[in-house]
């Protein structure tokens, strides 16, 4: 077999049609890419009906005594129970990031509820309740987390 006869039982692969398979898959990876935004924007909205539409439910308060006894067991004083968009405060969280006096004003939703049911529930019990900015994407205070405490009283 010459030379002659291999390129021809084993052409290249015409640049044309590596640019189209290339054009393919970059469709394919934008078609995927469109899919996981549509899913995130649409799991996003139900975070925000939920948060600002719903209501704290047994099964939220069931999530938050297993957290809060987790801790414990692990000979913590505090538990993370819940956490937010500081975008989703009055303030977007300027009152909590720089720990001011009446950020519990600041609350909306499902974290406002949460810090009445403290008032409530918690609190005459000797816990606390501290919020904190716990991420900063870019540099700027991204979610709210709400803590419960039960530190021992300083003498």
């Amino acid at each position: 077999m010459t030379s002659t006869e291999t390129s021809k039982s084993n052409p290249m692969t015409s640049a044309e049609e590596l640019r189209k398979r290339a054009l393919e898959l970059q469709l394919k990876e934008m078609e995927r890419d469109e899919k996981i935004k549509t899913r995130e924007a649409k799991k996003h909205a139900e975070f925000v009906d939920d948060f600002f539409r719903k209501h704290i439910d047994e099964t939220e308060r069931a999530v938050i005594k297993r957290l809060v006894m987790k801790a414990a067991t692990d000979g913590k004083y505090e538990a993370l129970i819940y956490s937010f968009p500081s975008s989703f405060c009055s303030d977007s969280g300027r009152a909590i990031n720089n720990n001011l006096p009446g950020w519990q004003q600041t609350l909306q939703g499902k974290a406002k509820e949460l810090h009445e049911l403290f008032e409530e529930i918690a609190k005459p019990q000797g816990y606390g309740l501290k919020a904190a900015i716990i991420n900063f994407p870019d540099g700027m205070p991204g979610d709210v987390g709400l803590f419960l405490t039960w530190e021992p009283p300083i003498e």
